[in-house]
């Protein structure tokens, strides 16, 4: 005898949640959703590799486009302290 605690929706059940689903965001917004969704997994799948990977001696060759991008973002919001030519730095 299985007792199951949570159902799994029917047929109506996923017809009415996709209609408050376009309601409460409209159809002109779910494609943005699903695209910053998808970006956003995307990352985090890139990030957890890299946790397990932790090599820094793999070539450019062998990267991921998301692990290149992540690394352009880091590079960029890094600031730069230069050395001016009276030794202060600026």
């Amino acid at each position: 005898m299985t007792n199951t605690l949570v159902a799994i929706p029917g047929g109506w059940e996923l017809v009415l949640i996709v209609l408050v689903i376009l309601l409460l965001f409209g159809a002109k917004k779910l494609p943005e959703l699903a695209r910053g969704t998808g970006r956003a997994l995307r990352i985090f799948k890139t990030e957890t590799k890299g946790l397990g990977d932790d090599d820094d001696d793999v070539s450019d060759s062998q990267k991921t486009p998301e692990q290149k991008e992540l690394e352009a973002r880091r590079e960029q919001s890094d600031p730069i302290v230069r050395e001016q030519r009276d030794g202060t730095t600026g």
